[in-house]
């Protein structure tokens, strides 16, 4: 399935923008449960109940989303239409309530994915599918390529828009207009960083913090020391997960638009172990993939991954990544 962009979203910001702003879907019925994690936190799951016997579908969402992100309303509401079951389990802070716990959340927390993903894969009753959109899915593949063979609890994967050079994707959202990327982002983040020092005074400079007008020092001041790296370049490259893609073992869809402005296509891996499926269509933005005429809709994106899923971790890998800023 190749992915072809309409005529009237001609580059990778408005093919990004436009389906985040524009097209999100009703929200399917979901049931929310809270579970308390090992380390005295909590992580709130919100689930689509299908029918017994089918097919489970797992989503990690991306950085500062939820539940209710136009990617997960999307991907959901076609499993509710199949009648499969779905979760999309929340970072901490992210479900609309605040973690108890001093840490946050990271592209690299495998650890997290982990214990999520074996609670889940206990209640599913037929297959056991995971997927991963942005910082979902860098976290997701890193688990996959850590745990090897431990991961083939989960029947297929895939992950879309995935950071996989984190430093190369957070220094293409340090320039030009991709700044405005950023400056959405520390939007959220910098409250929620105030209301977190209120419970744990002196967690991490509070001034430096506010300072802060890109990610690498965002990272730097939070992110990094808040979850065990030296510092922000340590966790750029200790979390990427370029350096795990040959160690995955799991059918896995990696599925990256050449056009994405937070990570241009020059950069993308271009080699992977052999169950993994390397898809860069030009086109497509960041978690995009509007398809039809104005004003469009967002069923390509769940139908491919659905296809992958449900076909056994079957497909094609496309062209070598290319850089061309006209794309973008």
């Amino acid at each position: 399935m190749r992915y072809t962009a309409p005529l009237w979203l001609p580059n990778g910001h408005l093919q990004t923008i436009y389906p985040a702003l524009c097209l999100a879907k009703p929200a399917p019925p979901l049931r929310r449960e809270r579970w308390d994690a090992p380390d005295g936190d909590f992580v709130d799951v919100d689930f689509i109940d299908g029918q017994p016997g089918q097919p489970f579908v797992l989503l990690f969402h991306g950085l500062e989303g939820s539940s209710a992100s136009h990617y997960a309303r999307a991907l959901m509401a076609a499993v509710a239409a199949r009648g499969w079951s779905g979760a999309v389990p929340h970072f901490r802070g992210c479900s609309g309530h605040a973690n108890r716990a001093p840490r946050f959340y990271h592209s690299g927390d495998a650890a997290e994915i982990d214990w999520i993903v074996r609670r889940l894969r206990r209640r599913a009753q037929g297959r056991f599918y995971a997927t991963g959109v942005s910082l979902g899915g860098n976290a997701l593949l890193r688990w996959l390529g850590e745990s090897q063979h431990q991961a083939e609890i989960v029947d297929a994967a895939c992950a879309v828009s995935a950071p996989l050079d984190l430093a190369q994707g957070g220094r293409a959202l340090s320039r030009g207009v991709n700044r405005l990327y950023t400056h959405m982002f520390l939007r959220t983040l910098k409250p929620k960083c105030l209301a977190k020092l209120e419970q744990f005074p002196g967690l991490f400079a509070r001034d430096a913090m506010l300072a802060a007008r890109d990610l690498h020092t965002f990272d730097n001041v939070v992110t990094a020391p808040l979850h065990g790296y030296r510092d922000a370049d340590d966790y750029w490259d200790r979390a990427s997960a370029k350096h795990i893609l040959s160690d995955i073992t799991v059918p896995t869809l990696v599925l990256n638009a050449r056009n994405d402005p937070f990570l241009p296509g020059c950069h993308l891996p271009r080699h992977a172990a052999p169950r993994v499926v390397l898809d860069y269509p030009p086109h497509g933005g960041h978690v995009g993939f509007v398809a039809g005429k104005a004003p469009g809709n967002l069923e390509w994106l769940p139908r491919r991954l659905l296809h992958f899923l449900d076909g056994g971790g079957s497909g094609a890998p496309s062209a070598a990544p290319l850089c061309d800023t006209a794309l973008i």
